[in-house]
């Protein structure tokens, strides 16, 4: 992937879009979950695509609901693997 382009979508990216993104699908997460995921994107993308996530998926884990880790979770390993 072009990191300058992830980098930009990064940049523009604005909490509603972590909303709609997640009710989209199926999972429905309350404020503070919304700032919270929209916070480690905009400070751990490179990890997120690029690196070791199982440290900031730990973070996560214990700071949002089981079901919402679980579906956060999946969605990544989904993601991750079309990747490759």
């Amino acid at each position: 992937m072009n990191i300058y382009l992830i980098n930009e979508y990064v940049n523009r990216l604005k909490k509603s879009d972590i909303t709609y993104y997640a009710e989209k699908q199926g999972i429905s997460l309350d404020k503070e979950e919304t700032e919270l995921i929209y916070n480690y994107i905009k400070k751990d993308y490179k990890t997120i695509i690029y690196g070791n996530v199982r440290g900031v998926l730990d973070e996560i884990k214990t700071k949002v609901k089981l079901n919402t880790y679980n579906k956060i979770e999946n969605l990544y390993l989904r993601f991750k693997n079309y990747l490759n």
